[in-house]
């Protein structure tokens, strides 16, 4: 009987005038699987006509509402799910609402992260809006420059600004407000030029560390962005150099960014005269989680005989498709410790899906290497499974060898 006239006793006009569409339905099922209908039809205060209009809800999204309410189906997709997501939450239908928060928190990344807080803080919903914040914290450089983040409405724009664990160069944010403040000109009819994107962006300019930028970031930046008065940029090139720094509007602490975690999957490391040797061959280990986590860069080991500089090659792909690479250099000791080398951006990794990471050294040939490697590691609240991987040639595995670390935020 969805969507069916035979029999109907109740029709919606559904969307705005112009774009609206008649949905014929039947009171009795709309009312057992919804509160509101139940009032709406059968209250003190039920709707009398047989034509009710609901402007304010898609009717792809009504007729998903419809469809679940007399079948317990659901069918969900990316371009109305936040549509269902609204009509859910005003027809009170806890379960389709909840197979929504579900499908959104699956498609969340970097390039929508920014628009679904703004709708997970409007639906009130927490635990969205909690894994919203994890993806905008570790990627904030990605989240930051999608077309998403110049969509948001100006009070999530502030709070995000005023995020101590954005991972994220000021200097990156900055050219982030600035492709806001475009849009929103656009949104108000506005000429994006630099004295209205001042006017739009108002008190959230002064959420931009723009201090905590090098003297060149801002010299080359902001400095010339022209929102930024003569006054205030005179009084950052003064806080750069001046002996007596200027008292500034903007907040000058660094953000302190999300605190990066690092798994260790050898007991012990050693060297040997004979090992470990590179040769422009490839060292790389499988991996596991339990949950979802943003792999940042790899620990490696490095020279066992004194100070030595390395150029190194790393990758994570996964099913043989690279996801990350970065060709870059670091420097040892000659000490047992590792030492970082980072992706550009950190990268999203699924859970209870093997993914492959491998680095090519080229450098000092004697090096150190772990030893009594584990399969299964601890590390805070997730469980990391470690495999050999075939793309190996160099003599790591589970057992031994390089890729000591993984480090990752979680």
């Amino acid at each position: 009987m969805f969507n069916n006239e035979l029999m109907a006793d109740v029709r919606f006009v559904v969307g705005p005038v112009g774009a609206s569409r008649t949905v014929p339905a039947h009171k009795y099922v709309l009312a057992v699987g919804s509160s509101v209908f139940y009032a709406m039809f059968y209250g003190d205060l039920a709707e009398v006509g047989s034509e009710i209009h609901i402007p304010d809800v898609e009717p792809a999204a009504f007729l998903v509402l419809l469809k679940y309410l007399y079948s317990d189906e659901i069918e969900l997709e990316a371009d109305t799910v936040l549509a269902t997501l609204y009509a859910a939450k005003k027809y009170i239908v806890p379960a389709l609402a909840k197979a929504c928060v579900d499908f959104l928190e699956t498609s969340l990344e970097a390039k929508n992260a920014c628009v679904l807080l703004s709708q997970s803080r409007l639906f009130e919903e927490p635990e969205l809006t909690r894994r919203c914040w994890e993806v905008i914290d570790a990627q904030a450089e990605m989240a930051l420059a999608s077309e998403g983040f110049r969509e948001i409405d100006r009070q999530t724009l502030e709070i995000i600004l005023a995020r101590e664990a954005l991972n994220a160069k000021e200097a990156v944010v900055f050219e982030a407000v600035l492709g806001w403040a475009e849009a929103e000109c656009g949104r108000r009819g506005l000429a994006a030029s630099p004295a209205n994107k001042r006017k739009v962006l108002g008190g959230a300019l002064y959420l931009v560390r723009i201090p905590t930028m090098t003297l060149e970031e801002f010299a080359n930046g902001a400095a010339q962005s022209d929102v930024l008065t003569l006054e205030e940029t005179r009084g950052v090139f003064l806080w750069y150099t001046a002996a007596n720094k200027p008292e500034l509007d903007f907040p000058l602490a660094k953000r302190k960014g999300p605190a990066p975690q690092r798994c260790h999957r050898f007991q012990s490391s050693a060297y040997r005269g004979n090992q470990w040797r590179y040769r422009g061959r490839c060292d790389s280990i499988q991996f596991a989680v339990d949950r979802r986590i943003f792999v940042a860069g790899l620990g490696l080991y490095g020279s066992s005989s004194g100070r030595a500089r390395y150029g190194v090659r790393i990758e994570l792909k996964r099913l043989g498709v690279p996801l990350a690479q970065n060709l870059t250099e670091f420097v040892s000791d000659g000490s047992s410790n590792t030492f970082a080398v980072w992706f550009e951006h950190p990268v999203q990794v699924e859970q209870d899906t093997f993914y492959n990471v491998s680095a090519i050294l080229d450098g000092n040939e004697l090096s150190y290497f772990g030893q009594e490697g584990m399969t299964e590691v601890q590390c805070g609240k997730v469980t990391f499974q470690f495999q050999c991987s075939s793309d190996s040639t160099n003599g790591t595995g589970v057992q031994g060898g390089q890729i000591p670390e993984l480090i990752f935020y979680a």
